[in-house]
């Protein structure tokens, strides 16, 4: 299966040049294409592509508030953004409203296309954690290893956690107790709720509940720096080598895409303030499956 696309775009020689780029590359299918963002609008819901490509200057609706429109309404997607704008501030406001990569004018074919391979690589993943999740939610159950197999859920976690660039940080013992704790409770797709998790672990070595409660709290504070950590290294990875196999499988895996090139761009632009944010609850989710994955191979 291949991704399908729709082009928003008021210039019919960008639309006319992005279609022929669609139909030569072999990494998506045309749905349709519309020449501005209020037709655009109208075609995303009705016709569902898994990408839009769209213009971030239209007469009638520009790509960022059509993209907002979009969300709000629903619609899941992914969004790459092709404008001949340089503005820092605009470029950011787009990446904060949910586009995965951007595309400057006048549209380079090789520029395109490694877009295109990009975004179809990160949707292959989704559609593989999505597969997984179904056939756990199938199931109903995750059972434990089978006695014959003597690779622990600590020792699967620890070879993620290195390949993270995270094992030594002091929240991925905390990752493991918690990842230890789920597959005992025979979760099925979804990880107990985070703060039942937290405390639960921490009553294993805390005698009353004021300290339970406390040490859950620094436990969160620890997972979220450490998650932190392997954005920073994802990060650092993809700026030296975007096609390097660690970058590719866990920055769109892990995290928000968005998260991961807006931290690239700090660390390009060597900001002095860190306003890099992640998504805990999704970062634990994905190394839970990943875990149970591996431990039933």
């Amino acid at each position: 299966m291949t991704l399908s696309i729709v082009i928003v775009d008021d210039d019919v020689v960008s639309r006319s040049m992005l279609q022929d780029i669609i139909d030569t590359c072999g990494f998506g299918e045309l749905a349709g294409m519309a020449e501005g963002g209020l037709e655009g609008q109208r075609i995303v819901l009705d016709r569902k592509p898994d990408v839009v490509l769209i213009d971030l200057l239209m007469p009638d609706q520009d790509g960022i508030e059509t993209v907002s429109k979009l969300k709000q309404s629903g619609y899941g997607g992914k969004f790459i953004m092709i404008s001949q704008v340089e503005n820092k501030e605009m470029v950011g406001a787009a990446y904060q409203k949910g586009i995965e990569f951007f595309i400057h004018k006048p549209i380079n074919r090789v520029e395109v296309e490694h877009v295109l391979n990009k975004v179809n690589e990160q949707w292959r993943y989704e559609r593989y954690v999505q597969e997984i999740k179904q056939s756990m939610a199938r199931l109903n159950l995750v059972e434990a290893p089978a006695p014959a197999k003597t690779r622990t859920v600590r020792d699967v976690a620890r070879g993620i956690l290195m390949d993270l660039g995270i094992i030594g940080e002091s929240g991925s013992k905390d990752m493991v107790s918690l990842m230890e704790y789920a597959i005992e409770q025979k979760q099925a797709a979804e990880l107990p709720p985070l703060k039942e998790s937290y405390e639960a672990v921490a009553r294993a070595y805390k005698l009353t509940d004021k300290d339970v409660e406390k040490e859950g709290k620094a436990m969160e504070q620890r997972i979220r720096r450490t998650v932190l950590t392997a954005l920073t290294n994802m990060a650092s990875i993809g700026l030296t080598d975007y096609s390097n196999p660690k970058f590719e499988h866990y920055a769109p895996l892990y995290f928000d895409f968005q998260d991961v090139r807006m931290k690239m761009r700090a660390m390009e632009e060597e900001q002095a303030t860190d306003k890099s944010k992640v998504n805990i609850k999704k970062f634990l989710q994905v190394f839970y499956m990943e875990i149970v994955e591996k431990m039933n191979d």
